[in-house]
């Protein structure tokens, strides 16, 4: 299943969650509350319904059956504007997950050693079409990076990592989107260190969407093509088989510190191509793509009215403009 948010174009602008088929939304009730065995009216609250079809799998099953669905709330994708199909409250991310990815830039002492988490939280996210604000008070090398997010369903600590994909309900696209020069610090003897939350986390720098795909649509996070598009230009191409760790063993590492609720959402890292491997000044160093298409280098950072298009196999394209 493709789950979204949405909201319709007559001037209702309540939140609603919705099953995307081609070029059509089937609108969807969700639970009150996590004991109802019916679903009702809650404002779009991706969480509640993720909750509850996490501890009710007959109603996932009726729901991919279309049991609730009513012809009277369709809508073709002109009648409606997609939302972020969850405001989660908070996003656990790893860096620097990618080979490639490491290949490209300055390293820090614990890249390639264990991921490096950094927090971003639902104040970060815009939805598709929403824009990326770049405020030149924060920053002059605002990046871009395309990311698998994982959405958990089912609760848990200490995942173990062979039963850790249990947990996950599903999958979307987060754009990491960065402060360079907020992120990458030089000691006096070159070595580098990262600042990652001014670095990391401000006012829309982490686009989602635009759909939740369901775990089972995906039976193996780890063969999925990433590309990232900038006005049509190819600056990202990967795949999640790149990663150093896995999306079983992120869900486990995460789960040593936080309890994993559903809702929460885990971002993998991002390949190479990023504007920060054509950025020397910060320790960038680009090269062409090992897996046979042609990316164009980055020949600077992200500029007001750049368009970015970031793609996922079997999930879609998240698209948001720079202003």
């Amino acid at each position: 299943m493709k789950l979204i948010r949405f909201i319709k174009k007559d001037g209702n602008q309540t939140a609603l969650i919705g099953l995307l088929n081609g070029k059509y939304v089937a609108e969807i009730d969700i639970p009150s509350n996590g004991n109802d065995t019916t679903f009702s009216k809650s404002n779009g609250d991706m969480a509640s319904l993720i909750r509850f079809l996490s501890n009710n799998p007959s109603d996932f099953q009726a729901l991919q059956d279309g049991h609730f669905q009513e012809k009277s709330k369709l809508y073709s994708l002109d009648q409606i504007q997609l939302l972020a199909p969850i405001i989660p409250s908070t996003i656990l991310c790893s860096g620097s997950n990618y080979h490639s990815h490491n290949k490209e830039k300055a390293n820090a002492p614990l890249s390639g050693k264990e991921p490096e988490f950094f927090v971003k939280t639902g104040d970060c996210v815009v939805g598709p079409n929403e824009g990326i604000v770049w405020d030149k008070i924060l920053t002059n090398k605002l990046d871009s990076e395309t990311e698998l997010a994982i959405v958990i369903g089912k609760p848990g600590r200490h995942i173990p990592i062979n039963s850790a994909l249990d947990h996950v309900f599903g999958y979307t696209i987060v754009n990491d989107v960065t402060a360079r020069d907020r992120q990458v610090r030089f000691k006096p003897d070159g070595s580098t260190w990262y600042e990652l939350g001014r670095g990391k986390a401000f006012d829309s720098s982490a686009p989602l969407g635009p759909c939740i795909v369901t775990a089972d649509e995906i039976k193996d996070p780890q063969v999925l093509a990433l590309r990232t598009r900038i006005n049509g230009e190819l600056r990202q191409s990967g795949n999640t088989r790149d990663m150093i760790w896995s999306c079983a063993e992120l869900v486990h590492f995460f789960s040593i510190n936080f309890t994993l609720r559903p809702g929460m959402v885990i971002i993998t890292g991002t390949p190479a191509g990023t504007a920060w491997s054509s950025d020397k000044s910060l320790g960038g160093n680009w090269m062409p793509s090992e897996d046979g298409e042609k990316i164009i280098p980055a020949k600077g950072y992200n500029q007001q009215g750049d368009i970015i298009e970031s793609e996922i196999e079997g999930i879609g394209v998240l698209c948001n403009p720079v202003i």
